[in-house]
């Protein structure tokens, strides 16, 4: 697998990494769908072996996954991976806690030491504020940071993140927070990596990025052939292209033509075309996939090799065209 130089952490990591939103199960926050269904322990902890076994050592999550489950499984494996090999990233900042707001200072503290306990590890390597929701003119911000930085020199975490769906607010706090690696959704159909600046920042600051969600939760991968909906508790019920018929159809022809022109590469064609099309513009960027279990590990391994620009503007200009053309 192709290794990539995260940024300004000065680590080389593997381009493809571990996300372990879904080993949290599924959850629902008051009428809000947030978790995943499908979920195994026995095959998510099988999962992050195999992806140990074939060097995939990047691993995030988060104190929200499954309220802690998710880390919990990670810290239990412990005996049978080394942990100084894994690269491990956690969040806080999802949920405010009793506080009546995100980022208190007792919430980052009391969730950083549940995170470390339940990840059985005295530090992480990546911590990152998981939203960039600080309040009223963003009155919580500067203790926030500089709370994180105090952390950082406690060694209780490496290096600061920054994550959130919208580009853009990345764009806005990378300046005050100066993350060493931040993490944004970003697919070949939902892409405002460079249009929000935060290309220029990332390219500026050597940061290292990591994509998350980068095959839409799975529904780019073309293998609905019919509207889906999911048990409860899953989020992709609020996806509403999962209901798109049209969409479905133009994503599985997609799929037909990508597999057309990579199939000779790889027999992961359009995995390989979906990440690598994210990857082709950003040298220090890896993707984060759910991996659930040792199948999906064993196809990810197989991924990670950059497409030329060329070929990433090919991919990402296919899937943007609309279902009627």
């Amino acid at each position: 697998m192709r290794m990539t130089r995260f940024g300004r952490t000065g680590r080389e990591l593997p381009s493809i990494s571990v996300g372990t939103w879904s080993h949290g199960g599924p959850k629902v926050v008051g009428k809000r769908e947030v978790g995943w269904s499908g979920h195994d322990d026995a095959q998510a902890l099988a999962a992050l072996g195999a992806a140990a076994e074939h060097g995939i050592v990047h691993w995030d999550t988060a104190d929200v996954y499954g309220d802690g489950h998710a880390e919990e499984l990670i810290g239990s494996l412990w005996d049978q991976v080394d942990r100084d090999r894994i690269f491990l990233a956690t969040k806080i900042g999802w949920d405010p806690g009793p506080h009546g707001h995100h980022y208190h200072p007792t919430q980052i503290r009391e969730r950083l030491e549940r995170s470390l306990r339940l990840l059985r590890t005295d530090h992480v390597d990546l911590y990152y504020f998981h939203q960039c929701e600080f309040g009223r003119d963003d009155q919580y911000l500067e203790d926030a940071v500089a709370l994180f930085r105090e952390l950082r020199d406690q060694g209780k975490i490496r290096h600061i993140g920054l994550s959130d769906w919208d580009l853009h607010k990345l764009t806005r706090y990378a300046g005050t927070v100066e993350p060493d690696v931040v993490q944004p959704y970003r697919n070949v159909l939902d892409d405002d990596y460079e249009p929000s600046g935060l290309k220029a920042w990332v390219e500026k600051n050597d940061a290292g990025v990591a994509w998350f969600s980068p095959l839409k939760h799975g529904l780019l991968l073309g293998k609905y052939e019919a509207p889906a909906t999911f048990e409860d508790g899953d989020m992709r019920n609020g996806i509403p292209g999962f209901r798109d018929q049209a969409l479905l159809d133009h994503l599985r022809r997609c799929r037909d033509q990508v597999t057309e022109r990579f199939g000779d590469r790889t027999s992961q064609p359009v995995l390989m075309a979906l990440l690598g099309a994210l990857l082709a513009d950003c040298p220090t960027a890896c993707v984060l996939l759910g991996l659930r279990n040792p199948e999906q590990v064993a196809a990810a391994a197989e991924l990670g090799n950059l497409l030329t620009a060329d070929e990433g503007r090919w991919v990402r200009e296919l899937y943007r065209r609309t279902a009627t053309e």
